[in-house]
């Protein structure tokens, strides 16, 4: 059993150990905010959902013999009371709140009580008049559910210890996961990945062998077509190629990372670097040529899947919020066992353009994709109703399914966990968030303070609170984006830094060491090989992507054009762009001759934070702008 506290995942080994809740403090700024809605209004708000829409009661219903008549929501839905419980296990770790430790004692209770002897628990299949157990291992998310079950349990014991009676019936279900498919046992696995980065972190937890070997053969047994072949592939599930010969990403992209994470957890734990390397590298991949400015994953509706390289159309983005919330939890993962610091830029990017965009200000709506071009202005959700599809056009309260808000109330509580890491002899600063930082170097024990308002300044300065005895260092990311970034340490004169990580070697109690990252607003232009976005330009701040919405522009963004020989500026705490609004006649055939252009007189037009877009109505909007 590890003694890892608050952290999400904590591997055993790999160039880095993350700091976890109990070792890092976000106070306040843009993502302590966030973390404070998350506790004062999404999680209340997904529970209330839950309740109301009867997926919670799904498990009273199970305890009573109820099933299935009385058993509501989709085959998965168990697992939306699970990542609940993983984000409520998590924020009562993070503050301490007693109400909410009540709340979760009480759920964690009704969801025991439907758990059936011999470990079994899953309200969709097994009882008089459901499908037999494990009888469609295809679409039946049975071994998925146990994964955010396992995951809410990990939760739980890392911050309440392996007695706590929730703890004990995740331990009953994992046992029962390893005697039914062990190397004897069912020799398929799930549909949809996820169980496999559970396993592993409960053996983290636990130090019980079996749940890491059970992991490892859910990963080896996939890519052999074990699930058969549907209509939209093998590749859909990830069963066409063995994980070791992933070149890129493809199917269906929460599918595809989840995988990819639980292959770097068992990589990581079993020393398999040719497992690590394969995952690392269809993971650098997917990144330069299946991923979307924002850091979003996934271009087509179809499949929820990725396309292929550079096939990045903004208007038909999927760009699931799972898939990001995936996604940064695959690129920690490599980080933290690499040090590569584009894995740290794909987790901010994610972070800031995916994750913040799908919850409203108020934490009461969500968006489960996320289009980087709305067409026709959205129509508002009335604050009552179920969403029935994914897509939908301004945030929707809850949806039939909901895998995306729940998701969201794990990801913000544990945002400590991706600030920073350590080593024997060093601290890593990955993400800047107003924060205290603690760590216990083999030298001695460390504090830092930082003080930032990133990423609306650039500005960020570490205050060593506490250094060690010994020797250390202090290590800070500098973005790709950030050219011309500076750093000084003390009162010394600042110094030009590049991009990746810069060190600073063993500053004294006291010393400030001042990072500055340029965030003024710049033109980024794509790969000339993503047909959907030629001649076309977009802006970003810092980590932060802009969109233009009809809402500043007082038209309809399909007519905007934007000039590129001006720098975008920023006036009144908004970024301007010069723009021309140009009209062009109705024909009876839209193809021929160039049509003739009318242009209004160029003005500078305020861009806004694409994760604050469709907060002031219904707009259009587009993130990607036509030059000319």
């Amino acid at each position: 059993m590890t003694d890892d506290h608050g952290l999400p995942f904590s591997p055993s080994a790999g160039l880095w150990r993350p700091l976890g809740l109990d070792d890092v403090t976000i106070e306040g700024g843009f993502w302590g905010e966030r973390q404070a809605l998350n506790a004062a209004a999404m999680i209340p708000h997904v529970e209330h959902w839950l309740e109301r829409l009867g997926w919670t009661g799904n498990f009273d219903a199970a305890a009573e013999g109820r099933l299935p008549a009385d058993r509501a929501g989709r085959e998965f839905s168990d697992s939306e009371i699970y990542k609940l419980l993983e984000g409520m296990a998590w924020e009562v770790g993070r503050t301490g709140d007693a109400d909410l430790d009540v709340r979760f004692a009480a759920l964690a209770a009704r969801v025991g009580a439907a758990q059936e002897p011999d470990g079994y628990l899953n309200t969709m299949f097994g009882r008089p008049g459901q499908r037999p157990r494990y009888s469609d291992l295809q679409w039946g998310h049975e071994l998925y559910c146990y994964g955010h079950l396992i995951q809410a349990g990990v939760a739980r014991a890392r911050t309440r210890g392996l007695d706590d009676p929730f703890v004990q019936t995740v331990l009953r279900a994992a046992d029962h996961v390893c005697a039914q498919f062990g190397p004897d046992g069912d020799q398929r696995v799930c549909g949809h990945p996820e169980v496999e980065t559970a396993l592993a972190e409960l053996f983290r937890v636990t130090g019980e062998g079996r749940y890491l070997d059970q992991a490892q053969l859910f990963l080896d047994r996939r890519g052999h077509g074990v699930l058969g072949d549907i209509e939209l592939g093998a590749t859909y599930f990830q069963d066409d190629v063995p994980v070791r010969d992933t070149t890129v990403f493809a199917g269906h992209a929460v599918r595809a990372l989840y995988l990819a994470a639980g292959a770097v957890d068992v990589a990581v734990e079993t020393k398999d670097e040719e497992l690590l390397g394969a995952v690392e590298s269809a993971t650098l991949r997917t990144l330069a040529r299946r991923t979307y400015l924002t850091g979003g994953m996934g271009a087509h509706h179809e499949g929820e899947s990725f396309g292929v390289d550079f096939e990045l159309p903004p208007d038909r983005s999927y760009s699931e919020t799972c898939a990001g919330i995936a996604s940064v939890m695959l690129n920690q993962r490599l980080l933290l066992a690499t040090g590569d610091a584009r894995h740290a830029d794909a987790v901010e990017r994610t972070l800031y353009n995916v994750v913040a965009t799908s919850p409203a200000a108020d934490g009461h709506g969500f968006y489960y994709t996320n289009t980087l071009h709305q067409r026709v202005p959205g129509h508002v959700v009335a604050p009552d109703e179920v969403s029935p599809r994914a897509a939908s056009s301004l945030r929707a309260p809850f949806f039939a399914v909901s895998c995306c808000p729940t998701n969201l109330t794990r990801t913000f509580a544990t945002l400590a966990a991706y600030v920073a890491s350590a080593s024997d002899d060093a601290v890593q600063l990955h993400q800047y968030a107003p924060a205290t930082v603690r760590a216990r170097l083999e030298t001695g024990a460390v504090e830092l303070a930082v003080r930032t308002a990133y990423p609306v300044e650039g500005r960020v300065e570490v205050e060593v609170r506490t250094a060690p005895d010994g020797p250390w260092n202090l290590s800070l990311r500098v973005p790709s984006w950030a050219e011309g970034a500076t750093l000084a340490v003390g009162d010394a004169a600042p110094e030009p830094v590049g991009s990746g990580y810069v060190t600073v070697p063993g500053p004294a109690t006291g010393t400030v060491v001042t990072l500055d990252l340029p965030v003024a607003p710049r033109w980024t232009f794509p790969d000339p090989r993503i047909d959907a976005v030629r001649g076309q330009v977009a802006v970003e701040r810092g980590p932060v992507v802009l969109a233009l919405e009809s809402v500043d522009l007082g038209a309809d963004v399909a007519s905007a054009r934007v000039r590129t020989d001006a720098t975008p500026r920023e006036a009144d705490g908004r970024v301007q762009v010069p723009v021309t609004v140009a009209g062009v006649a109705d024909a009876d055939w839209p193809y021929g001759q160039a049509p003739a252009a009318t242009s209004d007189e160029e003005r500078w037009v305020d861009l806004v934070d694409y994760h604050a877009w469709a907060e002031r109505g219904p707009s259009t909007m587009r993130v990607w702008l036509p030059v000319g």
